[in-house]
């Protein structure tokens, strides 16, 4: 499992994910790299993205990341995240719905996606913007798997996903 600590200081030891929800973070990444620019990646690996400041520790399914920002050591600066994209694990959704919803736009994380494969639909959100409780995101798309998203400046398929078995 990994680790995560949220803005609450609650950390998650996050149980390994089983085929569905990798394939959904696979197929999501090959998508997106074949529209993204050269020297653009949607990243699917280590390491965590961290803001020690927040006291924040996350590990997004997917990041879209500047080849270049992934060139340090240790975590990557959330800031240099184009997007972080998240595929709802079927054991705590509330994980993906909540807490991240909360913590990426302190993360200063201008997109942020969800995937549910419980249901067959996701959200898009975009335009963080100040609140008097910290950063939220402004705009939110709720989508149905089979149509076409944008996030950031690029459209996908969001055909053939896999669901979850009831």
């Amino acid at each position: 499992g990994k680790l995560e600590i949220t803005s609450e200081g609650i950390v998650h030891d996050r149980p390994d994910p089983g085929g569905p929800h990798e394939l959904t973070a696979a197929r999501v990444s090959r998508r997106l790299e074949k529209v993204m620019p050269e020297g653009l990646l949607a990243h699917t690996g280590t390491p965590d993205v961290e803001d020690a400041q927040q006291g924040v520790v996350r590990h997004p399914d997917i990041m879209i990341i500047a080849e270049a920002d992934m060139e340090v050591e240790g975590p990557f600066d959330p800031r240099s995240l184009l997007a972080a994209i998240e595929v709802v694990s079927r054991s705590n959704p509330d994980n993906d719905w909540t807490g991240k919803m909360r913590d990426y736009p302190l993360l200063g994380i201008p997109v942020y996606v969800i995937f549910d494969p419980r249901t067959g639909e996701g959200a898009v959100l975009s335009d963080l913007h100040p609140t008097p409780t910290g950063p939220r995101y402004a705009t939110r798309k709720d989508f149905v798997y089979g149509e076409d998203i944008t996030i950031g400046e690029w459209t996908i398929s969001t055909d053939g996903l896999p669901r979850y078995a009831p």
